[in-house]
C-alpha cells in the first residue's frame, strides 16, 4: 500500500497546516497551497521549531516555500506519533531557535550576454533599463527557500510592480551566478540548468561549496541585498 496516496494517513493541525504523508519515510507539513510572504515566514519558522524539537527518528527538517519535508526512519517513529510531536512543536511559542538571520551582500552585473533578458524585464515592469535596476536594489529581501538544483535560492518577494510572468521559451542552458526572476521573486543559481525564468544579470556568488558543511552559504530566512556592478 502506498500510504502517499492513503487518505487515511493525512492528517490536520492548527486548521489550515496540513500533514500529509510523502512516500513511507516522509511528512510534508504544509502551510499553505500558495506563495505568499506570511506562508513563506510561517514555514520557516516551523522548520526553526521542528529542528529544535529534535524528534527522535527525524533524520532530514526540509523547508521549502510553503512547507516543510520530514524524512524519517519509520522504524524509530511512526506516522500518527510523528504528527502527534510535530503538532506539539507547532504549538510551541514563537522563537528564534538560536537562528539569526544572515545579511548577504550580492553584487550584480546587469544586463549583457550574462544577463539578455533585461531589457525585457524591465520593459514588462513598464520602467527604463536603470529605473529597474535600481528598483531591484532598492530593498532588502529574504531567502524563501533553496533547494530545486545544489545551492538554488529563492528570493522574494518584491513589491507587486515587479511581478512578471516566466518566459514562454526555455533558455537551455545558464551558467552558475545567473540572476533570474520572475513571479515576483530574484533566484541565483549556483549550477548549470535550464531555466523558464528570465535571466537578467550574473553574480560571483555561488551558494554551493561541496567541501564545506553545510554546503550551502545562505538559508531560508536570510535576507540578502543586491548592488550594481559595473561590466
Amino acid at each position: 500500500m502506498n500510504i502517499a496516496t492513503n487518505t487515511a494517513h493525512t492528517s490536520q493541525t492548527n486548521g489550515a497546516v496540513r500533514l500529509l504523508a510523502a512516500g513511507d519515510s516522509g511528512l510534508l507539513v504544509r502551510f499553505a497551497t500558495s506563495l505568499s510572504d506570511s506562508a513563506n515566514k510561517s514555514a520557516i519558522e516551523g522548520a526553526h521549531k521542528l529542528v529544535l524539537a529534535a524528534i527522535s527518528g527525524v533524520e532530514e527538517v526540509v523547508p521549502s516555500l510553503v512547507s516543510v519535508l520530514l524524512r524519517y526512519d519509520p522504524k524509530k517513529i511512526g506516522f500518527f506519533a510523528l504528527c502527534n510531536e510535530v503538532r506539539l512543536a507547532l504549538a510551541a511559542g514563537a522563537s528564534n531557535n538560536g537562528f539569526v538571520a544572515k545579511l548577504r551582500e550580492i553584487e550584480i552585473v546587469y544586463g549583457g550576454d550574462d544577463g539578455p533578458d533585461l531589457a525585457c524585464v524591465a520593459r514588462l515592469c513598464q520602467l527604463d533599463v536603470n529605473d529597474f535596476i535600481a528598483a531591484h536594489c532598492r530593498h532588502e529581501i529574504r531567502v524563501l527557500a533553496t533547494g530545486f538544483a545544489p545551492g538554488f535560492i529563492y528570493c522574494g518577494l518584491h513589491e507587486q510592480a515587479l511581478s512578471i510572468p516566466r518566459r514562454v521559451e526555455i533558455h537551455p542552458r545558464v551558467k552558475p551566478g545567473s540572476i533570474l526572476f520572475a513571479a515576483g521573486q530574484t533566484a541565483i543559481t549556483a549550477t548549470s540548468i535550464p531555466t523558464g525564468w528570465h535571466v537578467i544579470g550574473r553574480t560571483d556568488f555561488i551558494n554551493f561549496q561541496p567541501r564545506l558543511s553545510p554546503p550551502i552559504l545562505v538559508a531560508a530566512g536570510d535576507m540578502v541585498r543586491f548592488s550594481p556592478l559595473s561590466a
